[in-house]
């Protein structure tokens, strides 16, 4: 077990020992603790410090569900500078899913062992809650299915075009079928960062009313981050800590999801290295220890091999199989879906125990 000799063994830099230290005694880090540690280029012991923490919450057997991202409309009023997937309304290539598209989507996905389902889309001014409602209950009438639906811009949204409170809308979804609600349209939790790369999205607080709306009624969610565009080594750090505020009323994140930027056909640049996302997820495990105990890796922005050394830097889960995933792929990052044995060889390649889950992150079968 890392403690304070062996620390001070790997840096000869008291403050970093320090933080590092309270850490090790689960003390929870501050904007400046957090901030101090991405300032770091000892990488290696960041990683360690968070591979101990990752052991002593979420032990050491990897995860992965098998999962299909279906994107319902590809047409969005929000025009994020980040993102290559919306489409004007008249746009060549604007569509909207009918639900005999999705259900033939779902089908496939559920035929080739998918237990999830996650239904995202961009903010269509003519797509109504009745549309939702209509897609969920379909897909709930014919198949055992997650579905793992509408992050909250995408609620907030609907609450406007519906006249409802984002309560009451999140209600009606859920009696619907909506059984969880993914982390969606987080990317940094702050308003400063969010007026420039999204400014005709919500801000960071209503993205907060959504996800504790949620969890306030038992409705599970995750919680993402993109960074590597405009923000402040400061501002990421901000904004793990929100999310550890906001899991601290109902415990109601199952998992964190970093994601580095992918600006190809974008407005924006990205700024971010294969090294500066394992120290994004090794400073996630050590603020977020405690709160949230699923820190997962991201093969889809980083390729396999890296996000199978993240499972060394605090990570303990694979994500999905991603049978189909279109926001990432229009952002210029090829995509090929992994198969369980390739997630099952990343995992044990490093001899560590792997096993399916659902999105709960029960178990469903041990490799």
């Amino acid at each position: 077990m890392m403690n304070f000799d062996i620390i001070k063994r790997l840096t000869d830099d008291n403050e970093l020992s320090e933080i590092l230290y309270q850490a090790m005694g689960n003390e929870p880090m501050g904007i400046k603790e957090g901030t101090r540690l991405l300032e770091s280029s000892n990488l290696n012991l960041l990683g360690a410090a968070a591979d101990v923490l990752r052991k002593r919450s979420a032990g050491d057997l990897v995860t992965f569900v098998v999962d299909r991202n279906i994107n319902y409309t590809n047409i969005c009023s929000s025009k994020c500078r980040f993102c290559a997937f919306y489409r004007e309304p008249d746009a060549e290539d604007a569509y909207v899913l009918t639900t005999k598209e999705i259900l033939s989507k779902v089908d496939e996905a559920v035929r080739l062992g998918a237990t999830q389902i996650l239904l995202q889309g961009g903010l269509n001014p003519n797509i109504q809650v009745e549309y939702c409602e209509h897609l969920l209950t379909q897909v709930k009438k014919r198949f055992n299915v997650q579905m793992h639906a509408f992050s909250p811009p995408e609620i907030v949204h609907i609450s406007k075009l519906y006249g409802a409170s984002i309560r009451e809308t999140i209600l009606r979804l859920h009696d619907a079928g909506l059984d969880s609600i993914p982390g969606g349209g987080a990317e940094i939790l702050d308003d400063r960062v969010r007026g420039y790369i999204s400014p005709g999205k919500i801000g960071w607080e209503k993205w907060q009313e959504v996800m504790l709306s949620a969890h306030s009624l038992g409705i599970p969610t995750t919680a993402t981050m993109v960074f590597g565009h405009a923000e402040t080594l400061e501002e990421r750090i901000k904004h793990i800590i929100r999310i550890r505020d906001m899991q601290k009323k109902y415990s109601g994140f199952t998992a964190f999801i970093p994601w580095s930027f992918q600006s190809e056909n974008t407005q924006l640049s990205g700024n971010s290295t294969g090294m500066d996302y394992l120290k994004m997820v090794a400073v996630s495990r050590i603020l977020l220890n405690g709160y949230i105990k699923n820190i997962q890796a991201s093969w889809v922005t980083q390729g396999i091999s890296v996000a199978q050394v993240a499972l060394n830097y605090g990570a303990n889960d694979l994500g999905g199989t991603m049978i189909e995933e279109n926001v990432v792929r229009a952002a210029g990052v090829p995509f090929h879906s992994k198969s369980v044995d390739e997630l099952v060889h990343a995992a044990k390649r490093l001899g560590r125990p792997v096993a399916k889950r659902d999105t709960l992150y029960n178990v469903i079968e041990r490799y």
